[in-house]
């Protein structure tokens, strides 16, 4: 359709077509102005509604469950309320602060990710920096080990890790997941040195060697020439590192019995444990509503944005020093 009215447009304006029809030129100039515009607005429209759709799937569990912690008991049992409830219910995020223990286990968890990131930044950075610039013998053979630590599950490992810290009578404390941070390995270390080191590969070695002409030794030219040039990637490994400790599940579990050391996603279990058998304590000195008996989905998904929202919330405050980071990464690799 866009070529045939080009094409009566091109008649039109190279003089083809007889003087009476010229009264028509300018409609027909204007339609071909129009559907030249189409394309590109279509093609707008498109990439519009894609992005809003992939937006839309990584948005769904997140909004899922905030809408769903805000309904009422009723709203949770009538199938044609869906995504807007008839009211909404802040006392279902009450019952879940008081089965979590949110205030009392949350400190456990950001003890054990502010540490646990600490460490990371300070051994992978290290490590990361002598593999990108010296030599030294079994370098490769070290690096492969390091490759291994990404690819190997911790799973195939906890047996022997465990009976180690056990006979360093480790177990019950926070020592086995905070001390090998602190020594290149821990949750995903692996993963951080190969990032430092890419990093640090494409660094240019002059601005270095100009620092030792002036006389700096290794910690100055380390501390006042790579790190202020290295930022984009430590953020990178602060976000991942620090997300990563704050979700992980499966090492505390292993490692931590003790009720007092338990971190804030374990007591995940326990919420789901009230909703299959309330207990009637939980309901004291709170007002239910006709039927309500019983800790319901709401409630749940009210605790699991109560664990999620810290991270949330950190990750925003940081995201832009994140993708800066990847987008630097990225070029100099």
């Amino acid at each position: 359709m866009v070529k045939v009215v080009n094409m009566i447009y091109g008649n039109l304006k190279n003089g083809f077509l007889s003087s009476s029809l010229r009264i028509k030129h300018n409609r027909l100039e204007s339609i071909s102005r129009v559907f030249n515009h189409i394309p590109h607005k279509l093609y707008r429209i498109a990439l519009y509604i894609l992005l809003f759709s992939i937006a839309f799937v990584f948005l769904y569990p997140f909004l899922y469950v905030f809408i769903t912690s805000l309904k009422t008991y009723r709203d949770i049992n009538d199938f044609t309320v869906n995504w807007i409830p008839r009211s909404i219910k802040y006392q279902n995020y009450i019952f879940a602060i008081r089965i979590l223990g949110y205030f009392k286990y949350i400190t456990n968890s950001v003890l054990l990710t502010v540490i646990g990131t600490l460490g990371h930044l300070i051994s992978c950075s290290f490590i990361g920096y002598g593999f990108a610039r010296y030599k030294f013998p079994g370098k490769n053979i070290l690096f492969f080990i390091v490759i291994l630590s990404i690819i190997v599950p911790i799973q195939t490992l906890i047996v022997p890790l465990y009976m180690a810290f056990s006979n360093y009578g480790w177990v019950n404390t926070y020592l086995p997941i905070l001390v090998p941070t602190f020594f290149g390995f821990g949750l995903r270390g692996g993963l951080f040195i190969f990032i430092f080191r890419q990093f640090y590969t494409g660094f240019p070695k002059e601005l270095e060697d100009a620092a030792k002409i002036d006389g700096c030794g290794f910690l100055r030219t380390y501390w006042s020439i790579v790190l202020p040039v290295a930022r984009s990637v430590f953020w990178v490994v602060i976000v991942l590192s620090m997300v990563w400790h704050w979700n992980d599940f499966y090492e505390p579990s292993i490692y931590i019995n003790k009720m007092a050391l338990t971190v804030l996603p374990a007591r995940l279990q326990t919420l789901v444990n009230y909703v299959n058998n309330p207990q009637g304590d939980i309901f004291f000195g709170m007002l239910l509503e006709e039927g309500e008996d019983t800790i319901n989905n709401a409630v749940l998904m009210a605790g699991t944005f109560l664990i999620i929202f810290p991270i949330l919330m950190a990750f925003g405050f940081i995201q832009k020093k994140f993708m800066q980071g990847i987008e630097r990464t990225g070029l100099v690799e």
